[in-house]
């Protein structure tokens, strides 16, 4: 099975669009985005200008989600946001399409030294495509993951090395380094 991704541009408005609004994405902020606030995303260049860029995500030719990668500009570590269409959730496939976006980033974009994502500490099934695709904790951020029902809970990011990528390894680091 291939994965393939293909540049959004301002044409795929209304399909992404209806993507968005026509699945549910309960370990995101907005659960059921809105059609006029992801059209304000759109108007504001959010899925592509200078720094981001959104692709759609297709498996044998079919469109099976969405993946937007940002901070392309700033830096040498761009993070992603991935949403895949409910009835391709709790299939396997995030491993197979995180791998694929790490193949993207670090052979088209000779610069990037680290690959970044985040997650919500109760979206488990993410965590474990992170750590299934040769990512590593890096960080967790207590309580700093707004939820729809106005709480808040724990942000994980994980990030995988350029190095780590070319070698198929991970490189752990100490936690608790710094004693007191």
């Amino acid at each position: 099975m291939s994965i393939v991704f293909v540049p959004m541009t301002p044409a795929d408005t209304e399909d992404l669009i209806g993507f968005l609004t026509s699945n549910r994405f309960p370990f995101h902020v907005q659960a059921t985005p809105q059609a006029a606030d992801i059209r304000t995303k759109i108007e504001n260049g959010h899925f592509w200008n200078e720094d981001t860029q959104g692709y759609w995500v297709l498996r044998d030719e079919h469109r099976i989600g969405m993946a937007v990668l940002e901070d392309l500009q700033e830096g040498d570590s761009p993070l992603f946001d991935l949403r895949l269409d409910e009835a391709q959730r709790g299939k396997g496939v995030g491993v197979e399409v995180l791998r694929a976006l790490c193949d993207l980033v670090f052979e088209s974009m000779p610069n990037m030294l680290r690959f970044e994502g985040q997650t919500r500490e109760d979206n488990i099934a993410m965590r474990k495509t992170f750590l299934r695709a040769g990512f590593l904790k890096e960080a967790h951020y207590r309580l700093g993951w707004p939820t729809n029902d106005g709480g808040h809970v724990a942000s994980i990011a994980y990030s995988i090395l350029r190095q780590d990528w070319e070698d198929g390894t991970v490189t752990h680091f100490e936690w608790d380094d710094l004693k007191i």
